[in-house]
């Protein structure tokens, strides 16, 4: 009788032997193929999509994501799949080091890694992306973001250093009121104070900081930024600090904006493969709250599942459709 890991293991040979048969293989276009492909990684937890990897590389000596990297930008199967399997570090460096150099910068993706993780996530991004692309992404950031959001998406990463930091609920109290006197003190804003303050914080003591200003001063400190006298950059501070503060509410409404985008089914599918191990169910909650909608009723929506064509792009997109509603699955 076999023992359960050697089960395991041909098991994950033959997730191995799918993948490759639909990646290197012949049989890129089989439809069974990459539906097989569909309920194997739409199943499996994180722990076992690192050992299908792991697998692969035993297999077949070549690294499957380096195989999917390949070929993701003109296949939308083979790029939901490199998604999946990618180690969450990895998936933000390559979704940064897309929107930066994919062509036309796509900000809004830069925003949504930068502002929704963790100090200690972005120092681990930070990390990957060195040693993917051998460069540095604050340096990158610097070359291809322009306008305020260059000078709040650094001070934010550069506050990443600070991960491992305990939340100072004394200090947040004082910083709170740095802010209030950066705002109100004159009769232009202090930006530099506040710039200064925001790249000194981890993302744990900023959020303490933005509880304590609301205690202090009875309304948020993101409702102060929409006043004239913030202007462009007060306009520009509030997206990212709305984001580090409620990043469901952030994501939802990314999700909803999406809906009126041609970029629609890219910002779906990044965000439920993204924080389908985070926080997916409450997203889909706050995205239900504000629209009506299931994310479910979007992603057919947006894949055109309700519709009875034959085509191969018809087929393709239902695929695609059916990746994503199998992972929601898991919520």
């Amino acid at each position: 009788m076999e023992s359960r890991s050697t089960q395991a293991s041909k098991k994950y040979q033959l997730d191995c032997q799918y993948l490759n048969s639909c990646f290197s293989g012949n049989d890129a276009n089989n439809i069974i193929t990459k539906q097989k492909l569909v309920e194997l990684l739409t199943t499996r937890s994180q722990q076992e999509l690192k050992l299908i990897r792991q697998t692969y590389i035993t297999l077949y000596n070549k690294d499957l994501l380096h195989v999917l990297s390949g070929i993701r930008k003109n296949d939308a199967f083979a790029n939901l799949v490199h998604l999946r399997l990618s180690e969450p570090q990895d998936r933000d460096a390559d979704i940064v080091r897309d929107a930066l150099f994919g062509g036309r910068v796509n900000l809004n993706a830069v925003i949504e890694v930068v502002c929704t993780r963790s100090s200690s996530e972005l120092h681990s991004v930070k990390q990957a992306y060195r040693f993917r692309y051998n460069s540095d992404v604050e340096q990158d950031i610097t070359l291809k973001a322009e306008g305020g959001f260059k000078e709040i998406l650094l001070a934010v990463l550069k506050s990443s250093r600070k991960y491992g930091s305990k939340v100072d609920r004394s200090m947040a109290m004082c910083d709170a009121k740095t802010l209030y006197e950066a705002m109100e003190s004159g009769i232009f804003v202090d930006w530099k104070a506040v710039i200064s303050l925001m790249s000194e914080r981890n993302t744990g003591q900023l959020k303490a900081i933005l509880i304590s200003y609301k205690e202090l001063y009875g309304q948020e400190f993101s409702k102060f930024l929409k006043c004239n006298k913030c202007g462009k950059f007060g306009k520009e501070l509030r997206v990212v600090v709305r984001g580090m503060q409620y990043p469901e509410r952030f994501l939802a409404k990314q999700l909803n904006r999406a809906r009126q985008n041609s970029n629609a089914r890219e910002v779906v599918a990044r965000i439920i493969i993204s924080r389908l191990e985070v926080d997916i169910k409450n997203i889909s909650n706050v995205f239900a709250a504000k629209t009506g909608w299931s994310l479910g009723n979007l992603v057919r929506r947006e894949f055109n599942t309700s519709g009875s064509g034959n085509s191969h792009a018809s087929k393709a997109n239902a695929l695609l459709a059916e990746f994503l509603l199998g992972l929601l699955k898991r919520c």
